[in-house]
């Protein structure tokens, strides 16, 4: 008799292929996934041509982020009486919110509703298609997002430039020969407004073939211990080294438009006053290193200037990346191949009709200008407390915790609580959605399609790749659906689906038969192939895109099925004539707003910089708040400390834990010694501060609350842009 196998394999496992949508680098992954639906093993898929089997730490985590214990499977409606939180059914949570929402609306008008989208929306399929539904449900011009504590800065920059804010070039990474890198670690991040797969690995090879890696940054990051070069500048000044540079090329005869431009005349006297010796003395680069970059930029083959986040996030962030995109012109690298390059995506993005304009409108209180169809986060806080006609009275957050990542948190935290109403659309009980009446979870990633709409218009080559759900939902709407139906709700129309109706279907194919008459393709309707509404959707948008079917292509959503690894589309190409937007129908290099703007930067240049000054801090294996609450994602390195160089910590007669004040508030926290920060410079990572989260891991792991210390008053004023980066702040013994 033989003995029965009591270990015997689980037949029903298998490996199962998707995109990792947890930060920009949209790598592949290979997923094992077991019969009880448990992804229980995530490595890179070695067969996808853009990734090729590159995989972070958060990706090789996917299993315990999706199947997290502590992620929301059912909608939530907390008592306000008592606070208790229980679950209801999904018609009792929409029920509930359509009978609030609209009656709001109807007693204060539509301006008392705000919309906050956070990060993760640019990475799911339902935040892209159906996030534009709601908010033209809700009817307001009090949209915010993460946008604006980020990335708006290039954007407007771009937009201004370009006449098109998602026009945004990137690095062509795999053929440059130099790469001048300000305020990004794309070691830690895997790179931002800038999609590559494996961000080491195409620098090391960068390295490998000749080329030069100079790195920017207050900090000797990851990135800039592996650069050929790294200077450390004073957070807040690159402007003012970029303004040196322009100067230089100028000065010297180092120019090579080969493009047509206007404004020319006025860069040259704009940068005339910033020579390398001034903005030495601000930024603390070497005057001769100034020229030098210069002469480095021109002299090469191929070069290309990149700045994300820290550069962003700072006081003159749209300054900045006005100038990155300068210095690409005056070096002739803009739009040619090893230089700054625009990607073709297989989906388009929004079709401009007319040059980008900001300042649409205006915010209530502190008559802020509008961006991209939403207005300063920084003053979120402003609409909420200040009484009047048009005083924000109710909230939907989707996917966001701006208590965290917003600035003045706590000041948010306290306003929130006083709200009428707070709906929020996530998968936690968090720092934000504790004050919500109504929390409405999306499905596990698994159970989402995913295709990165937003990501690949800023990839560094040509690429798309489709992902199916892997799992079925049972019986739970799908992330779209809940969007749609929220936005029915808000609306005062049917949102629960009944025999005959259901809002999803309705709103897609509504969205179908436009989209083809507009397109002139109403008879080939039939072929539209998908097993939902979205990927019918989805379908039509690759059949119309750049290399689609209806256009002259080959691709369409079986295409993409038929090689669920991803297709490779080719290097970068020219294409600038197809992205400008501008009146002058050419690159617009002195926009009449950023000229403007230059009067703000001389009289900071006349002011006494600060003692202390401080700067946030990406981790590997961190990207949003939400991923503390992995347990494979804290601890080690991914800690919330206070980074200071030992001679400060010398001079301030600091112990184990610091005081920092700014004008905004104070924490105490660790210190982490080290000599790979300037002098003068703290650095605290963002997104931690998690002591009253319901997330289990994260509470143990809390952490303080960088934007405890960051000033909501305080703006990059073209963009609206909240500045995390060059906060002044005292730091004594806790």
């Amino acid at each position: 008799m033989v003995a029965p196998n009591l270990a015997a394999p689980d037949t029903a496992v298998r490996n199962l292929l998707r995109t990792c949508p947890l930060c920009e680098a949209a790598c592949g992954l290979e997923l094992t996934v077991d019969s009880q639906d448990r992804v229980t093993g995530a490595r890179g898929d070695k067969l996808d041509p853009f990734s090729k089997g590159f995989v972070c730490p958060k990706g090789a985590s996917f299993g315990q982020l999706d199947g997290d214990p502590d992620r929301l499977t059912e909608p939530m409606v907390r008592d306000r009486a008592t606070g208790a939180w229980r679950t209801v059914g999904w018609a009792e949570a929409f029920d509930l919110i359509a009978a609030r929402i609209p009656a709001i609306r109807a007693e204060y008008g539509a301006q008392a509703i705000a919309l906050y989208l956070g990060n993760p929306n640019a990475h799911t399929v339902a935040g892209t298609l159906y996030a534009p539904a709601l908010i033209r449900a809700l009817g307001t011009k009090n949209v915010f997002s993460a946008s604006t504590a980020d990335q708006m800065p290039k954007q407007v920059a771009c937009g201004l430039m370009f006449g098109d804010p998602l026009a945004v070039p990137v690095p062509d990474l795999d053929r440059t020969d130099y790469v001048l890198m300000l305020g990004a670690n794309p070691l830690e991040s895997n790179g931002s407004l800038c999609t590559a797969p494996d961000f080491p690995g195409r620098l090391q090879a960068l390295r490998a073939r000749g080329g030069r890696l100079i790195v920017v940054d207050p900090r000797r990051t990851r990135t800039a211990a592996r650069a050929d070069e790294h200077l450390f500048v004073r957070p807040g000044t690159d402007a003012y080294l970029l303004f040196g540079i322009v100067h230089t090329l100028f000065a010297e005869g180092l120019t090579d438009v080969g493009i047509a431009v206007a404004g020319l005349d006025e860069v040259r006297a704009a940068a005339a006053e910033f020579d390398p010796e001034t903005v030495a003395a601000r930024t603390g680069v070497p005057a001769e290193t100034v020229r030098r970059l210069a002469r480095e930029l021109a002299a090469a083959p191929t070069a290309v200037v990149y700045a994300r986040i820290g550069t962003c996030t700072a006081e003159f962030g749209t300054v900045t990346q006005w100038l990155v995109d300068v210095i690409n012109v005056l070096t002739g690298n803009l739009d040619t191949p090893g230089g700054a390059m625009f990607a073709t995506a297989a989906v388009r993005g929004i079709v401009r009709t007319k040059p980008f304009r900001p300042g649409r409108w205006r915010s209530r209180v502190r008559d802020l200008p509008e961006s991209m169809g939403e207005l300063p986060v920084a003053t979120l806080i402003d609409e909420i407390t200040t009484p009047g006609d048009g005083q924000v009275r109710a909230l939907i957050t989707a996917a966001g915790n701006p208590v965290l990542s917003a600035p003045s948190g706590a000041r948010l935290d306290a306003a929130f609580a006083g709200l009428d109403f707070m709906v929020s659309l996530d998968c936690y009980l968090n720092e934000t959605t504790r004050h919500a009446d109504v929390i409405l979870p999306p499905p596990r990633p698994v159970q989402s399609p995913h295709y990165d709409f937003a990501l690949l218009q800023f990839a560094v080559r040509n690429y798309a790749r489709f992902s199916p759900p892997l799992v079925p939902l049972g019986d739970r709407p799908s992330e779209a659906a809940v969007y749609v139906r929220l936005a029915a709700a808000v609306s005062g129309l049917p949102h629960n689906p009944a025999t005959d109706y259901d809002p999803l279907a309705a709103f897609d194919e509504l969205v179908l038969d436009t989209t083809l008459r507009q397109a002139g393709v109403e008879q080939r309707r039939h072929e539209l192939t998908g097993s939902t509404s979205t990927e019918q959707r989805l379908d039509l948008m690759l059949r119309l895109g750049p290399y689609g079917e209806w256009n002259g292509g080959h691709l369409n959503l079986r295409t993409l099925l038929d090689n669920p690894h991803g297709l490779d589309l080719g290097p970068l190409r020219s294409r600038l004539a197809e992205v400008l937007r501008t009146a002058s129908g050419t690159v617009e290099l002195a926009p009449a707003a950023l000229l403007a703007d230059l009067d703000r930067l001389r009289a900071r240049f006349a002011t006494a910089p600060a003692e202390m000054v401080l700067i946030g801090r990406r981790h590997l294996r961190s990207n949003n708040s939400w991923m503390h609450n992995a347990p494979r994602l804290v601890g080690g390195t991914n800690r919330c400390t206070l980074q200071i160089h030992p001679d400060d910590i010398a001079r301030l007669g600091l112990g184990e834990r610091a005081l920092v004040k700014s004008a905004a508030g104070s924490v105490t926290v660790p210190i982490e010694p080290t000599d790979s920060i300037m002098p003068g410079v703290v650095s605290l990572p963002h997104g931690w501060g998690h002591a009253t989260s319901s997330q289990q891991v994260a509470r143990q792991h809390a952490g303080v609350n960088a934007n405890a210390l960051t000033d909501d008053s305080v703006l990059d004023v073209p963009s609206g842009n909240a500045v995390f980066n060059g906060v002044p702040v005292s730091v004594t013994p806790a």
